[in-house]
């Protein structure tokens, strides 16, 4: 009988396996999140986010007849809510992408 209760040599190593091969694939898919691009608008598409799905900022885009020197709240909440659609869409992905380790990572902390 196996003195380790069912967690001998063999076990171990595939279990091992399992593990590094997951690592493996989590890497791959958060390689595959800082490549991805999540684009959203505000004001009707006057205001444009560009934003990697490790959160970085590409690039933000103002249309000409958005910027008025006489209400730049206007402006300000656009960029606001621009910013936060491109925060939820990178979120949606994430939990897309990640989705299956989630539970497993869970389970080990």
């Amino acid at each position: 009988m196996n003195r380790f209760g069912g967690f001998g040599g063999n076990n171990m190593q595939q279990l091992m396996r399992q593990a590094q091969k997951m690592q493996q694939d989590m890497l791959k898919a958060q390689e595959e999140l800082a490549e991805t691009e999540v684009v959203a608008t505000a004001g009707g598409g006057m205001v444009e986010i560009v934003m990697t799905c490790d959160r970085k900022l590409v690039s933000v885009k103002i249309k000409p007849e958005a910027v008025d020197p006489d209400d730049v709240e206007m402006l300000e909440d656009m960029l606001v809510a621009g910013f936060n659609e491109a925060a939820k869409l990178v979120e949606e992905e994430q939990k897309r992408v990640l989705g299956p380790y989630a539970n497993v990572m869970g389970g080990l902390m």
